[in-house]
């Protein structure tokens, strides 16, 4: 069993792509409501025409794990795992890439692989789940007979129909209150499910990759991506709108997790 109502807790989000004008676009895709309580979205991500130059592409930390490739060089695919930071990749000037993003605990639970191995960087997928290597680099390419979302889905749905999905009932726990808190979470109080420090911090970095702590911060900061229009996060009061004691303190953990400030995000 997965946790409980994490998709209704937890919807991360990405900014749109809007530097390059009408020659690159980004696009999510649900899977089959089968996988949706695991696989967040697929998406896709492609030049409509030819850039003038490299393309600088920013993602911001959303506690999630991703798995993605060029879909015309689909041998050479990847994983990035939980980033507490935000991360820029330079692209070419003409690229397609497709990617899989899971819901925070879930590529653990399905592949039995330590998260915090793939913390703060990009592996090559191959080194990580070999047999999905496989299938990506057998399967894709521009002329794909099958949509790429059937693809993906036929390729999950029977692992997601197989595997044993449990964890220790105290990390979910401890799961669900950082989702559902509003403010930052105090995590000796407020996460007192059961488990002591140590075992927290182990449970947290083998289906998360970081500590709760890092976990809860970049909770807090998509919930306020989420929440409040990209005009609104420049406003003098969105600190404290988005439970934050000053706009210092606010300002910087942005910094960090979107890579701008608040009043620079509204500019971009």
């Amino acid at each position: 069993m997965i946790i409980p109502n994490l998709r209704q807790l937890y919807c991360p989000v990405q900014p749109t792509v809007k530097r390059a004008g009408e020659k690159v676009v980004y696009a999510e895709f649900l899977p089959d409501p089968r996988l949706q309580p695991f696989i967040h979205c697929y998406w896709e991500l492609k030049t409509l025409h030819p850039l003038a130059a490299p393309f600088c592409y920013k993602v911001v930390a959303d506690g999630c794990i991703d798995i993605f490739f060029e879909l015309d060089n689909s041998q050479n695919n990847f994983i990035m795992g939980f980033c507490k930071k935000h991360m820029e990749f330079t692209l070419d000037n003409t690229f397609h890439y497709i990617g899989i993003r899971f819901l925070p605990s879930v590529f653990p639970r399905l592949f039995k692989i330590s998260a915090v191995e793939l913390s703060n960087r990009t592996e090559n997928l191959s080194d990580v789940v070999p047999s999905l290597s496989r299938y990506i680099s057998s399967r894709f390419s521009p002329r794909c007979e099958k949509p790429i979302k059937s693809l993906l889905d036929d390729y999950f749905l029977p692992i997601i129909m197989k595997v044993d999905l449990l964890t220790d009932h105290r990390f979910d726990n401890a799961v669900n209150i950082i989702l559902n808190q509003s403010d930052a979470v105090a995590i000796e109080s407020d996460l007192d499910t059961g488990l002591s420090p140590r075992q927290l911090r182990r449970v947290f970095q083998f289906y998360i990759g970081d500590t709760a702590k890092t976990f809860s911060k970049v909770v807090r900061f998509q919930k306020v991506l989420s929440s409040m229009s990209i005009q609104r996060l420049s406003h003098s009061k969105a600190c404290y709108e988005a439970g934050y004691y000053d706009q210092a303190h606010f300002i910087k953990d942005f910094k960090t997790l979107y890579g701008v400030t608040p009043t620079q995000a509204v500019d971009r």
